[in-house]
């Protein structure tokens, strides 16, 4: 019998960015179950939507591994001030960017920020998204379809450009994309297209950067328990979320951090333009 919670879920729905705290079951950041083996010691990573979700359970991994944490978020203080104190709580210092990373000169401003208080910058971790459901074209706005891509690829652009002057011979950049980089789902037709974009942007710069010694990779992950469900889904999807997928339920977010940590140590020198799929059993191609 699985450790982790089963479909059906209770009904519900929350506005985006929406709340983990909210969530019914509340999702497994691995609060209480990660224990660290020192694999990021001295190390420092900005994770973007580092306040829930995976960019959540990623911090927390992050921060009991050994590096310092700054954390990237829209709006939701009460989640990101609680991450923040679970980094806090492991020793590992932790900085927080409240703002919009669609706009570039906050890229910019998170970057300049991370190298003034600490001076380096060693893991970036994008891994911020937005996402809406629509069943036809002509329904999603125009502006619905630039928010996505200004959210999801736009600002993993900046980032990275703002980035690259800082980040060190050794360095890792992980992006979040998706199952939906390979098997798009037409509900999710913009957020789909943003993720394609993520992987094939991944592998460019990975060739771009390896002579600098910088590691670019992403993360694919199938179905995960985070704010974004209740915020896009209709309660009657959510209700049954994750139980077409051979495991017969979505992730956990704790379950994506191993991931993040084996993609950001320097075990992993020799991986760069690869995806790592975290799909419960679902081939991804």
């Amino acid at each position: 019998m699985s450790r982790y919670p089963k479909p059906p879920f209770p009904e519900q729905t929350q506005e985006l960015p929406g709340s983990f705290a909210r969530m019914n079951p509340v999702p497994d950041h691995g609060e209480d179950s990660w224990r660290g083996a020192n694999r990021l010691a001295g190390k420092t990573a900005l994770i973007t939507g580092g306040d829930s979700g995976i960019g959540r359970a990623v911090a927390i991994a992050y921060a009991r591994e050994g590096a310092d944490v700054a954390l990237s978020y829209l709006s939701e203080d009460d989640d990101a001030r609680s991450t923040s104190q679970l980094v806090e709580a492991e020793g590992r210092r932790c900085l927080c960017f409240e703002g919009d990373i669609a706009d570039p000169a906050h890229c910019r401003s998170i970057i300049d920020g991370i190298i003034d208080k600490w001076g380096q910058l060693d893991i970036l971790v994008n891994n911020a998204g937005h996402q809406e459901l629509f069943d036809r074209i002509e329904d999603i706005p125009d502006e619905e379809w630039r928010k996505t891509f200004a959210t999801n690829i736009d600002a993993i652009f900046y980032l990275c450009k703002a980035a690259m002057p800082h980040l060190k011979e050794g360095a890792s950049i992980i992006n979040t994309v998706s199952i939906n980089s390979d098997q798009p789902s037409p509900a999710l037709l913009a957020y789909a297209s943003t993720k394609g974009a993520i992987q094939n942007f991944t592998m460019g710069l990975a060739q771009m950067v390896a002579y600098r010694g910088v590691r670019v990779n992403c993360v694919a992950p199938g179905p995960v328990w985070t704010p974004l469900i209740p915020g896009s889904f209709k309660p009657e999807a959510v209700s049954k979320f994750g139980a077409s997928y051979p495991m017969g339920r979505p992730a956990q977010p704790v379950e994506l951090a191993s991931a993040y940590v084996m993609l950001a140590e320097d075990m992993s020198s020799y991986v760069s333009g690869a995806t790592i799929a975290v799909t419960g059993g679902k081939p991804f191609i």
